[in-house]
């Protein structure tokens, strides 16, 4: 849903995934180079100080602020899939948007997004069943949010069909197959650690709409917000980078408008 694909691009980052004394990644230094943030919601990483933290630093850099809800999975990071019912998943996702709603409204904003995570996302990107229980669940929370989701997914056409907005994802430093989906992160060349690999794969996504997969094949894709994981050893330095790429192919870095049109 961007509504100048040529010209803007939405960054993204999944952020507030520390818990207790545990620290992960560097929101920090991301924060001011991104346009929107995924702020973990409690179950897969993330607690209520974490959270309330998060967002004002979010706000405060003038980042668009979105909930990601995962699986109840601390151990596993949200990373390993869990059997439930749609029923269940529609019940998870309201549990957790709620929660992170709840600081984003007590800083005097709103929410703007959901995408969820991990294993759940994966999960949702190929069952239709899942991904429409998720789905309602933004809906009926709130039909103007915008749902994020793997570009080409049944969570984007089942997000679509009951009238959400959407906004297809896509990825720098992960490798696709050829039907779309990401590879596995358990399998050989899941990830992309060639800094100008990624951003080659960035181009080919945002200004030809195509991306290569691990087996050579050209995928067509569509490419309306980036996501940046900010957890590896070089994400501040590669989320600059990448800004900076963006500025000299002609793309600004800006938030997905929630006006509907």
């Amino acid at each position: 849903m961007n509504t100048d694909k040529a010209l803007t691009l939405d960054l993204n980052c999944d952020m507030g995934e520390s818990f207790g004394q545990y620290t992960m990644g560097n929101d920090a230094g991301i924060m001011p180079y991104i346009s929107s943030a995924n702020i973990a919601c409690g179950f897969h990483a993330g607690d209520p100080n974490i959270m309330a933290d998060t967002v004002k630093l979010a706000l405060e850099h003038n980042v668009a602020v979105g909930a990601h809800p995962g699986f109840p999975d601390l151990q596993g990071f949200g990373r390993r899939s869990l059997n439930i019912s749609p029923s269940e998943a529609y019940t998870l996702m309201l549990y957790q948007i709620g929660a992170l709603s709840a600081f984003v409204t007590a800083e005097g904003s709103q929410l703007h997004h959901v995408k969820p995570h991990g294993a759940l996302y994966n999960k949702a990107a190929q069952d239709p069943d899942l991904a429409n229980a998720i789905a309602e669940a933004v809906y009926q929370f709130n039909p103007e949010l915008i749902l994020y989701g793997l570009a080409g997914s049944c969570l984007i056409s089942q997000a679509e069909a009951i009238g959400l907005t959407t906004a297809s994802e896509v990825f720098a430093d992960r490798s696709y197959q050829n039907n779309g989906q990401l590879t596995p992160r358990n399998q050989a060349g899941a990830m992309i650690e060639d800094k100008q690999k990624s951003l080659d794969q960035i181009r080919d996504m945002v200004l030809h709409k195509q991306v290569t997969s691990l087996d050579g094949q050209t995928i067509a894709i569509q490419a309306d917000t980036l996501c940046i994981h900010g957890d590896g050893p070089w994400a501040q330095d590669f989320v600059r980078g990448c800004e900076r790429f963006l500025q000299q192919q002609g793309i600004k870095v800006q938030a997905i408008n929630t006006l509907r049109t």
